[in-house]
């Protein structure tokens, strides 16, 4: 995943949150919350440490990627995304299930989940790539064609795709 994709400018960024604020309110599963930080991004390097958001961020408890391959649910101030194609590179401690994904609380690093179920739902709203995901102020995710990053207030995240993942 590393360096097979183009950096993207801040303001690609920035033109990339314009085009999803002006996609509607979607039976009013969006909200209006403020970005700053954007800095440069590649699938690489994890999104901006700032969980303020500046443009229109779906507001859902669930969402789904147009992959079709990720979805997420936040409950109880837990963010968790599970991808079906499985993570890649797998963890390399015991699981008795599946590696689903990864949880994220509000605060400290992102954990591998090993369930044995998913929480991708077909129904969830759809984070088109360049929108984002906000529980408000604590977790944000970015919906890339690379993948999903979400990041908490504290600075920790994961990346999830099918080319590989990684929580930091």
């Amino acid at each position: 995943m590393a360096g097979s994709a183009a950096a993207v400018t801040g303001l690609a960024v920035a033109a990339l949150l314009a085009v999803a604020a002006c996609g509607g309110t979607g039976a009013g599963k969006t909200t209006v919350v403020t970005v700053t930080n954007i800095e440069t991004v590649t699938s690489a390097q994890p999104p901006p440490a700032s969980t303020e958001v500046s443009k229109t961020a779906l507001r859902s408890s669930r969402f789904r990627m147009p992959s079709k391959n990720v979805g997420c649910i936040y409950y109880a101030n837990v963010l968790r995304c599970d991808i079906l194609s499985g993570l890649v590179p797998e963890p390399t401690a015991s699981c008795e299930l599946d590696w689903t994904g990864f949880v994220l609380e509000e605060t400290g690093a992102a954990q591998a989940e090993c369930a044995g179920d998913t929480v991708y739902d077909e129904g969830a709203p759809v984070l088109a790539y360049g929108e984002l995901w906000s529980s408000g102020k604590s977790i944000v995710c970015h919906s890339l064609t690379v993948g999903l990053q979400c990041v908490n207030k504290g600075g920790h995240g994961f990346s999830l795709a099918r080319g590989g993942s990684r929580a930091y």
